[in-house]
């Protein structure tokens, strides 16, 4: 007796099951975002970060040099906070030790034809930050008070805007 496989069915089955695995994978790789991270200015002129926790935690930030190659992804600085970051706003200055903060990488100076973006994390990867990018240039273009972050709209797409400081802590969190 002699038994035929149905090929069509079988390959379609692995396809599924590839596709499947590849996607779970993927999804598998994604740390869940609930913080907000923003870039500003202090009266001098300073570096300043800016982190709006929507309802988790954040225990720190990282600034590195953005690349659409994982690879070449450079850390610029990096910061710890004391505790975790509960929800709320919380800002620091990148250039200087600031309180509740540890330097885990001080600053490195910035170029000015180099694109940079902050994201806070957290130590187990349970939480993480939405980036800022930005440019020297942005920065000159900031005001103290004022923040540059990344706004998602209803439909998912994401822009640059600067608003105040309270405008950001307002609208920040989806859930505002």
């Amino acid at each position: 007796m002699r038994t035929t496989v149905p090929w069509a069915g079988l390959r379609r089955f692995v396809g599924l099951v590839a596709a499947g695995t590849a996607l779970a994978a993927a999804s598998a790789c994604t740390v869940p975002v609930d913080a907000v991270a923003g870039i500003s200015v202090t009266e001098d002129g300073r570096l300043l970060g800016v982190m709006m926790v929507c309802g988790h935690r954040i225990d720190g930030a990282t600034l590195y040099v953005e690349s659409d190659d994982v690879d070449k992804e450079v850390t610029v600085g990096m910061w710890t906070a004391a505790r975790p970051l509960g929800a709320g706003l919380t800002t620091w200055t990148l250039d200087a030790p600031a309180a509740g903060w540890t330097v885990s990488r001080p600053l490195a100076s910035l170029d000015a034809r180099t694109t940079y973006a902050l994201y806070g994390w957290t130590k187990d990867n349970s939480w993480s930050s939405s980036s800022v990018s930005f440019t020297p240039g942005d920065l000159d273009r900031l005001a103290p008070g004022k923040v540059r972050y990344i706004e998602v709209s209803d439909k998912g797409d994401e822009s640059a805007v600067t608003v105040t400081m309270a405008e950001f802590a307002a609208r920040a969190c989806p859930d505002g």
